[in-house]
């Protein structure tokens, strides 16, 4: 405890100074190897606190910046989606609405090609996993890869549903029930706004 108590010193100070001052050989032969030891660490402890501080300013810095850049490239998406979607299609992926049943083009349409997202093109469905459920959305009993959307809990309208959204860009796609048929019984009730159709020989010329 001793030892330490000398660094923290004034005394210690004045020694501090006279480590910087010396020639190693004359500060070692007065002081001795302990309190060069003392002071060495002394340095070394100072240099890792400043650079720790640096390091950590510099990466708040960075991420500040990186926080703004979502927020500006969100807001910008926003005005460019306005201008670029139909409102029904804006009004879906962005605000989560609901188009009317059987009013959706593709409803009833089980042409061979893939369904992607209407705003960022992510492919979604494939028309092999599509089926008539009846219940005026398309429907589909399979994604056409588990990465490509996100399932969370729903329970806006007193109702208890998982929303199925783009996992690239976030659109509202619709919902997932579990009354469809085999193997997955599951039912993907997507609006036809929130998606594009790219038939079979498109996808394949692209």
């Amino acid at each position: 405890v001793s030892s330490i108590q000398v660094v923290i010193t004034p005394k210690s100070q004045f020694i501090s100074i006279l480590f910087y001052q010396l020639p190693y050989a004359q500060f070692i032969k007065l002081f001795g190897d302990d309190i060069v030891m003392l002071c060495m660490n002394r340095i070394l402890i100072r240099n890792i606190r400043r650079q720790t501080s640096l390091f950590h300013s510099a990466t708040q810095r960075k991420s500040n910046l990186h926080v703004s850049a979502l927020n500006m490239a969100k807001e910008v998406d926003k005005s460019e989606l306005r201008s670029k979607l139909t409102p029904m299609q804006y009004h879906i992926t962005q605000e989560k609405g609901t188009e009317r049943p059987f009013s959706g083009c593709y409803d009833k349409k089980f042409e061979a090609g893939t369904y992607v997202c209407i705003v960022c093109e992510q492919p979604l469905f494939s028309s092999d996993t599509k089926y008539d459920s009846g219940c005026g959305w398309p429907a589909f009993n399979d994604v056409l890869d588990k990465g490509k959307v996100k399932l969370t809990p729903d329970t806006s309208g007193g109702r208890i549903r998982t929303e199925v959204t783009c996992s690239q860009c976030g659109a509202h796609l619709g919902h997932v029930f579990g009354d469809g048929p085999p193997p997955t019984k599951k039912r993907f009730c997507i609006n036809s706004a929130s998606m594009n159709f790219i038939p079979k020989e498109s996808a394949g010329d692209s």
